[in-house]
């Protein structure tokens, strides 16, 4: 497979070719931009190994998503890591007693989950030496996103250094490369760079405060950005809304590449 920027993407993003046999793990939440990071990973040949986070966030039903997403992709494989981050609270995410914000919010909202893309990285970078893998794809995004100090450029540029002075395989030649390739992508970019590659977003769960069933309260800022992308884009939002009220009568349209 040639090694070709997907449509839509940064003109600076050439990942590693994924030559038959190369492995990449890749954090799968469950949501809208990872599982269209699963789909970018999967269209330069990559064998995607996925990795979700069980961290007690209150919206669990993104998990069972993440399942399905990743069997409905051709994942390798996919696991779900546990690490209880409800002991430590100090977030909305992941402490019954805070709130999550269903309006905008000045500065860093309560939604954000202290050092988690740190964690989730490190546990990825585990992963990929074990399994000799060079790659590893986040789906963390710098423009429609809530302000979260992980995700901007810099900070993946940094873990990058770091992962590459602190495992073995890097010391001995085989460095990892941490691709963000959503960073500088607007949200209706990214719909619209997961649609040309078969991303069905009905299967995606984004919402903060996600029912049992995955319906999205439609009120918390991940449904607000994703509600706004999906206009932006101009196609139908396939999300389950609680309040069905907000469903679209139409289908999510499909994009050709």
């Amino acid at each position: 497979m040639k090694n070709i920027p997907a449509r839509g993407m940064p003109a600076e993003y050439p990942p590693r070719s994924g030559a038959p046999g190369a492995k990449a793990v890749v954090l799968l939440s469950g949501g809208l931009d990872s599982a269209t990071v699963l789909a970018i990973a999967r269209s330069h040949g990559f064998d995607c190994y996925c990795l979700s986070l069980d961290y007690h966030q209150r919206h669990v039903a993104e998990l069972k998503a993440a399942e399905k997403i990743a069997v409905f992709h051709g994942a390798a494989a996919h696991r779900v890591a546990q690490l209880d981050l409800s002991m430590f609270g100090g977030s909305a995410l992941t402490d019954a007693h805070i709130d999550v914000p269903e309006a905008p919010t000045e500065g860093i909202p309560v939604t954000y989950v202290p050092a988690r893309n740190t964690i989730m990285l490190s546990l990825a970078l585990a992963w990929a030496e074990v399994l000799d893998a060079r790659d590893i794809f986040i789906g963390v995004n710098a423009l429609d996103y809530s302000g979260y100090p992980d995700c901007r450029k810099e900070y993946v540029q940094a873990f990058q250094r770091m992962a590459n002075l602190a495992t073995k395989s890097a010391v001995e030649g085989r460095t990892i490369t941490v691709h963000a390739p959503l960073i500088d992508l607007s949200k209706a970019q990214i719909i619209q760079q997961g649609l040309s590659l078969g991303v069905d977003y009905a299967m995606t769960v984004s919402c903060y405060q996600a029912d049992e069933q995955g319906r999205a309260c439609g009120l918390c800022d991940s449904c607000r950005f994703r509600r706004e992308g999906f206009a932006a884009a101009g196609v139908a939002d396939p999300t389950h809304y609680q309040n069905v009220s907000l469903a679209s009568d139409k289908p999510c349209q499909s994009i050709k590449k």
